[in-house]
């Protein structure tokens, strides 16, 4: 967990709402959530599956499938512009340089037919200003700083050829090797088992305290929140129904649902 910031957002999202407008109804899948989240600070985004927590974390990136999603209002800031308002060359500029986002399921988001060091070498090299030599060297860094051993034969295998928790760690680097200042984690161990899970929380909180990026992190894992977040927005059927610093919302929740999802929470008690 890092400490508060005063610094200024860096990404912001006011009174976003978003739809899915399938063939016989409309879901609102997020209505009306507002937060944001400065360099050096976690914000953690926590709900139950089908709140509207995922939808949100894809908006910022604009990443829905248009249609059947449409942004029905609200504003999506970073460093004071509006992304809903960009065309699709800017946002291909934006994502992965600015802004990136590690998603749940390495395997599924990894391209199987590709090398693993090509697919961290081709964020740079789709941004331009990278010979085929600088970024394959800040791919090789990349992996050796999310902690992959032996980088350079990893770099030559395919995401079926590694573990789980080292395609996760592929994902990181991949987020990045371009040094974005908001890096958004969606579900980011979910695949994992406990051990794997701990070690790459661990070293989210240390690539961000080394590079002092904005972190949103989407969870179901009120333990991994209490742990890793500075601030933490409660979400639940695509609302925000509370907002504020970790230890306080913990500590004193005001909204039912907030005290309802931490009674759920398993404790480990000691009798006596």
């Amino acid at each position: 967990m890092t400490s508060t910031t005063a610094a200024s957002p860096v990404l912001e999202i006011h009174d976003l709402r978003v739809d899915f407008r399938l063939a016989a109804t409309t879901v609102h899948a997020v209505r009306g959530v507002s937060f944001s989240v400065a360099p050096g600070e976690t914000l953690a985004v926590v709900g139950e599956s089908g709140s509207g927590k995922s939808a949100t974390a894809l908006s910022a990136l604009r990443l829905n499938p248009e249609p059947p999603c449409v942004y029905a209002g609200g504003h999506i800031l970073l460093d004071g512009k509006d992304l809903l308002t960009r065309g699709e060359r800017e946002l291909g500029r934006i994502r992965g340089a600015d802004l990136s986002m590690i998603f749940q399921d390495p395997m599924t988001s990894l391209d199987p037919l590709q090398r693993i060091g090509s697919q961290v070498a081709e964020v740079l090299r789709h941004h331009g200003g990278h010979s085929r030599a600088e970024a394959r060297a800040a791919a090789l860094s990349a992996l050796d700083e999310v902690g992959i051993p032996d980088p350079e034969r990893r770099y030559r295998q395919y995401p079926h050829e590694l573990s789980g928790g080292l395609r996760q760690r592929v994902m990181i680097a991949a987020a990045l090797v371009a040094r974005p200042r908001v890096l958004i984690a969606d579900e980011p161990t979910t695949a994992l088992d406990v051990t794997v899970q701990r070690q790459i929380l661990d070293l989210l909180v240390r690539l961000q305290q080394r590079h002092g990026m904005a972190v949103v992190l989407i969870t179901h894992d009120l333990g991994v929140v209490a742990e890793t977040a500075d601030r933490v927005v409660v979400m639940h059927r695509g609302e925000a129904v509370e907002t504020g610093d970790v230890h306080d919302v913990f500590a004193r929740p005001e909204d039912p649902y907030t005290r309802r999802l931490l009674d759920a929470t398993p404790r480990l008690e000691t009798a006596g």
